[in-house]
C-alpha cells in the first residue's frame, strides 16, 4: 500500500513501484480505487470499469475498484445460495442501505484489494500476482480501510462475514505479505503527516516497510558557499540562487525529522521534477526504487 499525505505524489511512486517490479519479472497489478486510473494514465494506458484487470505492460496489470462494482462481485462470489444479484444491486433501497451503513464502502474495497492480494485464488477469478500495488487514499481514508474488518468482525462475530473479514485482517498484518510505503515531500505537514501515519499503521498492526521523500532539491554549494550567497550584492540570479539555497535548508531540515524519527525504516529520495513527471522521469524513479528496495 502506497500511502501518505494527499498531494505528496502517491500516484507517481505507485506506478514507479509497480513499473520497478514487473521489470523484475514480477507479475505486478495496480489497484486504485474510486474509480479512479491517476497510475493508469501515467503509465499509458485507459482503465476499464466493472473490475476488469487489464494489461498495460509486460507484467504490468491495472486495475481500478468502484463502491458498486465491488458490491456486485462481493454479492456474487462471497454470498452463499442463490440471490438475484442484479436486481439487489439495482434496488433503491439496498443502495441506500448499503450507503448509510458506515463503513460498508470501505470494507468492499479492502475486501476486493484482499482477494487480488491473495497468493492463491479461486481459479473463476483469476490468476494470482507476484505482488499488488495499492494506490491508497490519504491518511485518513486508509486509516478507515484498515479499520473496516475489525469494525465488522466484532458486530458479526460467527458467519461468513466475520469469517470473511478475520481473513481480511489476518493478511493485512501478516507482514511478510502486506506493508506500507509512505510518501511524502520534504515539508513540514507532509513530514508530520508520516509521522502521525507511523503511529496509526502501529495501533492496525500493519508494518510500515519504507518512506520515499519525494521532489527534493540538491544543492551543490557548501554552508560556507552558502554564506557568501546571502551576503553578495543584490541581483536577479542571486536571489533565485538564495530562494533554492532556503528551500534546500528547508528540506534537509525536514529530512532530518524523518531520519531521527524513523531510524529503522528505509528511506528513498526522488528529485523535483521541474518539467513535470512525463515517462522518462517515471523510468528513472522506477530504476531508483528498484535499487532501493532490493
Amino acid at each position: 500500500m502506497v500511502g501518505g499525505k494527499g498531494g505528496v505524489g502517491k500516484s507517481t511512486v505507485a506506478a514507479a513501484l509497480a513499473l520497478a517490479a514487473a521489470r523484475s519479472g514480477r507479475r505486478t497489478l495496480v489497484v486504485e480505487l474510486a474509480g479512479r486510473w491517476d497510475v493508469a494514465r501515467l503509465l499509458g494506458g485507459a482503465p476499464r470499469p466493472g473490475l476488469v484487470e487489464v494489461e498495460l505492460l509486460t507484467n504490468l496489470h491495472h486495475v481500478t475498484i468502484d463502491r458498486q462494482a465491488a458490491l456486485r462481485d462481493y454479492l456474487e462470489h462471497e454470498v452463499p445460495g442463490r440471490l438475484p444479484v442484479g436486481r439487489l444491486v439495482r434496488s433503491r433501497f439496498f443502495s441506500a442501505f448499503v450507503e448509510a451503513t458506515p463503513g460498508m464502502g470501505e470494507l468492499l474495497s479492502i475486501g476486493k484489494v484482499s482477494e487480488l492480494a491473495r497468493p492463491q485464488r479461486q481459479s473463476r477469478r483469476g490468476r494470482p500476482y507476484d505482488l499488488v500495488v495499492l494506490d491508497a487514499p490519504a491518511s485518513g481514508q486508509l486509516m478507515a480501510l484498515l479499520g473496516a474488518p475489525g469494525t465488522f468482525r466484532a458486530i458479526a462475530r460467527v458467519g461468513p462475514v466475520a469469517r470473511q473479514t478475520a481473513d481480511i485482517e489476518r493478511l493485512l498484518t501478516d507482514s511478510r505479505l502486506t506493508g506500507v510505503t509512505a510518501v511524502t515531500t520534504p515539508e513540514q505537514m507532509a513530514v508530520t503527516e508520516v509521522l502521525a501515519l507511523r503511529g496509526d499503521l502501529e495501533a492496525h498492526r500493519v508494518a510500515l516497510d519504507a518512506v520515499v521523500i519525494n521532489r527534493t532539491v540538491s544543492w551543490p554549494f557548501t554552508r560556507a558557499q552558502d554564506r557568501l550567497l546571502q551576503d553578495a550584492p543584490d541581483d536577479p540570479a542571486l536571489r533565485s540562487a538564495r530562494w533554492f539555497s532556503e528551500r534546500a535548508g528547508a528540506q534537509r531540515q525536514q529530512m532530518g525529522r524523518l531520519r531521527r524519527a524513523l531510524k529503522a525504516t528505509g528511506q528513498t529520495r526522488l528529485p523535483l521534477m521541474f518539467g513535470g513527471v512525463d515517462r522518462a522521469a517515471l523510468d528513472k524513479f522506477a530504476s531508483a526504487l528498484r535499487k532501493a528496495m532490493t
